[in-house]
């Protein structure tokens, strides 16, 4: 069964940098799509970015977009998340998560969909502050 476990996160000023990853045990990410999400105190769960299995496709939110880059490392079975350019709005609990590439299509903003994924991390806390 697929494992997933983040690391990276931490406190960095605003402007600052910060690259989280997300290791899987049990299985190979060559079978899944990986997106991030995070979560914020009193605010609703945000999909921040997601990279395909097969052709390695990227997405992100509008909020990040530029400013993070997700990547992934087949033979470390890690995907990464780069994250430049912090600001203060990007204080959050990030989760990795794995969709199956046998589950629903990944296209347009269908990575957003949570419940398309079936493994999550436990969170690694990220706090932007001065």
């Amino acid at each position: 069964q697929l494992q997933l476990v983040e690391s990276g996160g931490g406190l960095v000023q605003p402007g600052g940098s910060l690259r989280l990853s997300c290791a899987a045990s049990g299985s190979s990410l060559d079978y899944y799509s990986i997106g991030w999400f995070r979560q914020a105190p009193g605010k609703e769960d945000e999909g921040v970015s997601c990279i395909s299995n097969d052709d390695g496709s990227t997405y992100y939110a509008d909020s990040v977009k530029g400013r993070f880059t997700i990547s992934r490392d087949t033979a470390k079975n890690t995907v990464y998340l780069q994250m430049n350019s912090l600001k203060p709005e990007d204080t959050a609990v990030y989760y990795c998560a794995a969709r199956s590439a046998f589950g629903p299509p990944l296209f347009g903003s269908s990575w957003r969909v949570k419940n398309d994924y079936e493994s999550w991390g436990q969170g690694t806390q990220v706090t932007v502050s001065s």
